[in-house]
């Protein structure tokens, strides 16, 4: 039976056939058991009629509107003809339904107009003028009577039309937002890789530049003061660590599926950190007037992350670019609605080139990703020489209220 029943929803068209073809061998019978009744040409007349509609309901699937075409002109000829009804007639019911399920809208309409003036026409025609003449009640509940299955069959069908125009309509609209979510997924994944981008610049470029200064001190001063170079080699060791730690915890984003070890990431760092980073750098040899304007308090997370990497960025290529006896200046600057952030050097002003350019890596990746760490928050960025001399960068962070 479950082979069967799977078949029959395989295989539509082939179910209708079966029935079509019991339908035709009916009538066949009972046209057979009429034929001493009947005469001869309305007895061939209702098996071309019984043949037609079994054809509509073989053919009903693969071709609706073919079918109901074929349907309303065997109702015609019966009308016509003044045919009688026999049980092929149910195939108007099953081409109406059909029809109206369907999508071409003009098969549809037709069906209706049909279903309402077929059985009207038919009881009209079939009426027997010997007998007394009906009261209008009478002959309106006959014909609504017979127009009732046809019109429930067209609204069953229509019904079913409209469901499946809605279930279509879910499809699609789960189909759209299912490639939406996948388009915002790929755009938050990029947004995701440039930050991180970003980061391991800055924590590469900040600490390597630190490492390769204090490794050149070291080998200056290594036979002349053997505890400085000892001092110089610690240095390196530390920012080693320290530049090891930030990038575990950037590339541990990458890793899908691993759950940090305790201890092995540390936070995103922000204003607070900076009195070490200056530490740091002052430790590589760069002297850096570090003052604070303003009443401090807490900060927005991302204002503060971006205050840290435009300092920490500024200062590498400072010691980088800035040339001998260079000297830098970092103020921090507390307003009602912003954070002011001014890192100066009076080094060679060379920085504006590699800024520019080149940049401070090569790549021309450092005073762009202080401007789209700047414009992530809603701030404004300024930078290029200084008049006397030197690179000033300058740059106004907002502070969004209720952060």
């Amino acid at each position: 039976m479950q082979r069967l029943y799977d078949f029959f929803r395989r295989h539509p068209t082939g179910v209708d056939t079966f029935w079509a073809v019991l339908l035709f061998g009916f009538n066949c019978l009972m046209l057979v058991a009429s034929a001493d009744a009947q005469s001869e040409r309305r007895t061939v007349a209702e098996a071309l009629a019984v043949g037609a509609l079994c054809l509509v309901v073989a053919l009903r699937r693969k071709a609706p509107a073919k079918m109901m075409l074929l349907a309303l002109a065997v109702g015609i000829c019966q009308i016509a003809f003044k045919v009688q009804p026999t049980m092929a007639d149910f195939a108007m019911l099953a081409i109406i339904y059909t029809v109206a399920s369907g999508t071409k809208r003009w098969a549809s309409r037709t069906a209706l107009i049909g279903a309402l003036t077929g059985p009207t026409l038919y009881a009209v025609r079939s009426g027997n003028g010997d007998a007394p003449p009906r009261s209008l009640w009478e002959g309106v509940f006959i014909v609504g009577l017979l127009t009732m299955p046809f019109v429930l069959a067209w609204v069953l069908g229509d019904s079913v039309r409209t469901r499946r125009a809605y279930w279509a309509q879910l499809e699609e609209k789960a189909a759209r937002l299912e490639k939406e979510r996948e388009t915002q997924s790929r755009i938050a994944v990029a947004a995701e890789r440039a930050r991180i981008a970003r980061e391991l610049h800055d924590v590469v470029a900040h600490n390597v530049s630190v490492m390769v200064v204090q490794a050149d001190g070291a080998a200056y001063v290594l036979d002349a003061a053997p505890e400085q170079a000892k001092q110089a080699l610690e240095t390196i060791s530390g920012t080693g660590r320290q530049a090891l730690a930030e990038m575990r915890r950037l590339l541990g984003v990458l890793r899908t599926g691993e759950q940090p070890e305790s201890g092995e990431y540390v936070p995103q760092p922000g204003v607070e950190q900076l009195a070490d980073l200056i530490d740091q750098v002052r430790g590589a040899g760069l002297p850096v007037d570090f003052q604070v304007a303003g009443e401090p308090r807490p900060l927005p997370s991302s204002v503060e992350l971006t205050a840290y990497r435009i300092v920490q960025e500024a200062l590498t290529n400072t010691r980088k670019h800035g040339g001998p006896d260079v000297g830098a200046t970092v103020r921090l600057s507390y307003r009602d609605g912003e954070l002011d952030l001014l890192v100066e050097d009076d080094g060679r002003g060379a920085q504006h080139e590699l800024y520019s350019g080149g940049g401070a890596d090569g790549l021309g990746h450092g005073l762009i990703g202080m401007r789209e760490r700047v414009g992530m928050v809603g701030g404004s960025l300024d930078a290029g020489p200084r008049p006397g001399g030197g690179f000033r960068i300058s740059a106004v962070l907002p502070l969004k209220s209720g952060q």
